[in-house]
């Protein structure tokens, strides 16, 4: 399965702390995080290879995971180093959980299933700029397939509806030609502009947004605007990264990573704001069906303006990409 081969979110950094292992979901697969002595990060299969304990429910021992059940003690990388009930016993290597690889980045942890430390995190540009103010927001438990949440953010002509009043009005719901293009790692949209009522929290009036989509990965994805009047804050300008693990092929946890020029507006403002735009399409892609995004394009109707929509599926098949479509 080609998606074991990408890095997928599935934890906030600050959520895996020094004395308690984490469990998560990921591909359907039960996993544990936990943090070693030097405080690395390592993520391994949810189950003792003993008697078949969730290592999740054990605790952490000078830098080893303890199961709950006998005490076994697993070293970073998997290796068993202590069974308690044979204090003498040296086991071998084959004694061992599977483990798999993971990194932390964009206040994330990201856990790659075919174990190889190789390949690039989705891209998010905005990252790198000093500019901007970083801000996590999420997770959402949404039960709805990660490319159906995917193609909901890089759709534009549902402002009017799921978020008259905010981001469109059912008085200006035409959507202007828009170009889209391949890149190395995904599919952009360039030139994609919406008249929004409130676009940020420094909104004064309705006014004329343009923003760029790019596709960065299958289940990530990033839009940056800039809204050409209409606000009060000088120089506001916004990316906005979506990132998505794809829990079973009909639900995911979603985080949004926030890049803006606002250093004044609190966290909680941003996170609000952010919490007000997402809850309003949630029980709209929780309706949709079927929950797996059709790659078929004779499988549901299109429109001129769903063409950053239509490349996205593209992609998708193009890539191989199985989970959350059919």
């Amino acid at each position: 399965m080609i998606e074991t081969s990408l890095w997928h979110p599935v934890a906030q950094s600050p959520e895996v702390v020094a004395d308690k292992p984490l469990p998560v979901q990921l591909l359907e697969q039960s996993l544990v995080l936990w943090r070693n002595a030097e405080g690395a990060m390592q993520a391994f299969v949810d189950r003792c290879p003993h008697r078949g304990a969730r290592l999740s429910m054990g605790r952490i021992e000078q830098g080893r995971l303890e199961c709950p059940y006998h005490g076994w003690q697993f070293a970073a990388g998997g290796q068993c180093v202590k069974v308690p009930a044979v204090p003498d016993f040296v086991p071998p290597p084959s004694q061992c959980v599977k483990s798999f690889a993971a990194r932390e980045a964009y206040g994330l942890v990201w856990v790659r299933l075919d174990g190889a430390e190789a390949g690039d995190l989705p891209l998010f540009a905005a990252e790198a700029d000093g500019h901007l103010r970083k801000v996590n927001c999420g997770p959402y438990d949404v039960a709805a397939s990660a490319p159906r949440i995917i193609e909901n953010f890089l759709d534009m002509s549902h402002f009017g509806f799921v978020h008259e009043g905010w981001l469109g009005s059912r008085d200006a719901t035409a959507i202007a030609a828009y170009k889209v293009e391949p890149t190395p790692t995904g599919v952009l949209a360039t030139g994609c502009k919406a008249v929004q009522p409130q676009s940020n929290l420094h909104s004064t009036a309705a006014a004329q947004v343009e923003y760029t989509y790019e596709v960065t990965a299958p289940y990530a994805a990033v839009l940056c605007k800039v809204p050409q009047e209409g606000t009060s804050k000088q120089g506001w300008r916004e990316s906005i990264g979506l990132f998505i693990c794809p829990v079973t092929p009909d639900t995911s946890r979603v985080w949004f990573r926030l890049a803006v020029a606002d250093f004044d507006s609190s966290d909680e403002q941003l996170r609000d704001f952010q919490h007000t735009i997402f809850v309003q399409d949630q029980p709209v892609l929780e309706s949709q069906m079927p929950k797996a995004l059709p790659l078929d394009p004779r499988a549901e109707m299109h429109s001129a303006a769903d063409r950053m929509s239509s490349a996205y599926r593209r992609y998708l098949k193009a890539g191989g990409i199985a989970f959350g479509v059919c």
